[in-house]
């Protein structure tokens, strides 16, 4: 079985998307990064690609990450999806626990991403 890992980071903040992949990337150069702007675009872009897994901002315009997580579980079973946001509220956990998803907060570092990555393990 192959270690290389296709990511899929959907955030609406370019500067978000960037730091995600250079962080994935500078641990695991072979890996695939994917982006997408909006909770919509990653729904498209499941059909096309097969992520291993999916980082969804919280707040994004249009549909935000806990309704396309709510979607990409359905739609991706076995995908390791993880919200990421600097909303701390208690309710957004509840919601990605109740999901069956991960939460991380923000702001993106090595730390935020390796928490992220330590849920391809779970």
């Amino acid at each position: 079985m192959s270690n290389i890992k296709t990511v899929l980071i959907v955030d609406d903040s370019r500067v978000s998307r960037m730091l995600i992949r250079s962080l994935i990337l500078a641990k695991h150069p072979d890996w695939v990064m994917e982006e997408a702007v909006s909770g919509e675009e990653a729904l498209e872009k499941v059909r096309t690609v097969v992520p291993q897994l999916i980082t969804l901002d919280i707040n994004m315009p249009g549909m935000g990450g806990i309704a396309a997580a709510e979607m990409l579980v359905k739609e991706c079973p076995g995908v390791r999806v993880v919200l990421l946001s600097g909303n701390i509220q208690e309710s957004s956990h509840r919601k990605a626990e109740q999901l069956g998803v991960g939460f991380v907060e923000k702001p993106i570092t090595e730390s935020c991403v390796a928490n992220v990555l330590a849920y391809l393990d779970k």
